[in-house]
């Protein structure tokens, strides 16, 4: 692999040359310009907006446009002077756990290769990171700027090595202020439950398995149009998200989708969400019932009374009439 740079780690009094690999490399799709009637590529050309004229690669320099907007120009060589310690070595400034360094200040990642005569130094350094699990921070110019680096000692296919991780300056990362609404919610302990148990039943990834599909469908479609084949349709996954309007059901539907994935049965005497139900009448109670019952008596009562005393002045007036 082609070293990106070159310089010296500056370990106390120790120094370690050392050759700066880039550990990662892009495969993502990308795709050109061009005119659609006659597959002509479309190319961006570099043109001074003051005269209207395009502009060679000799004839384009560099600039740093001051506060009040004037504009000054900088050569290779004033940069080159500029009074950097780090502009060609890795100035170790402290050690740190390698778990301590926030994800978002990581930047790009390299390897380090001992130069030569580097070899004792380089895996002295590698093994006194890696007994004390931490890393060094440390600054180096390169690029063209200086920047911020983490050094840990990793494996590489079954080699160790000495990785750096560029990072970000800290102001370079934007506070997470207003990014989440300032409502109050409550997470409950059965919700928490839940979603450990999804979390269980999903498992962990085997990141090496993991691979780009967008790309391998556009391989697959170009090649299909290269030999004048049509296409294969793809199967669309089901669209999922929308508003969870009962979370520990989704909860419990989710798990039950990964274990059916999995091949998994559902066990005995698992936790389901019960709706509630709505409230029973309430019941009367028994000095109400007696109540009702005495009231109820004495209509009957009064009733029948009338009655008799109705059927005895009836057959009074058939007897006068006889």
């Amino acid at each position: 692999m082609r070293s990106l740079w070159k310089g010296t780690i500056s370990f106390g009094l120790v120094s370690i040359p050392v050759k700066v690999v880039s550990a990662t490399e892009n495969h993502s799709v990308s795709f050109r310009q061009i005119h659609t009637a006659d597959d002509g590529r479309i190319r961006y050309r570099k043109v001074c907006e003051l005269d209207g004229e395009e502009v060679g690669g000799d004839e384009i320099g560099k600039a740093y446009e001051a506060a009040d907007g004037s504009v000054v120009q900088l050569t290779d060589d004033d940069l080159a002077a500029l009074p950097l310690p780090t502009a060609r070595t890795v100035d170790i400034l402290g050690f740190v756990p390698v778990s301590s360094i926030d994800p978002y200040q990581l930047d790009r990642s390299y390897y380090l290769a001992p130069d030569t005569g580097a070899i004792k130094p380089y895996a002295l350094l590698r093994e006194a990171l890696r007994r004390s699990q931490k890393g060094a921070i440390a600054k180096l110019a390169m690029r063209g700027r200086e920047t911020l680096a983490l050094l840990r000692a990793l494996e590489g296919d079954g080699e160790a090595v000495l990785g750096m991780h560029t990072l970000l300056w800290p102001d370079e990362i934007r506070p997470a202020t207003g990014v989440v609404p300032g409502e109050r919610v409550t997470v409950r302990d059965a919700e928490l439950d839940l979603a450990d148990t999804l979390m269980d039943t999903l498992g962990s990834v085997d990141m090496a398995e993991l691979h780009d599909e967008y790309r391998a469908a556009v391989e697959a479609l170009v090649t299909a149009k290269l030999e004048g084949r049509v296409p294969e349709e793809i199967t669309e996954r089901p669209a999922t998200g929308g508003r969870v309007i009962d979370l520990m059901s989704a909860l419990e539907d989710s798990v039950r989708s990964a274990r059916q994935a999995r091949g998994e049965e559902e066990p005995e005497g698992e936790a389901t969400v019960t709706p509630i139900k709505k409230k029973a009448a309430a019941k009367k109670s028994p000095a109400k019932k007696k109540a009702t019952a005495g009231k109820s008596t004495k209509k009957s009562t009064a009733k029948k009374s009338t009655s008799k005393k109705t059927a005895a002045k009836k057959t009074t007036t058939r007897k006068r009439a006889s």
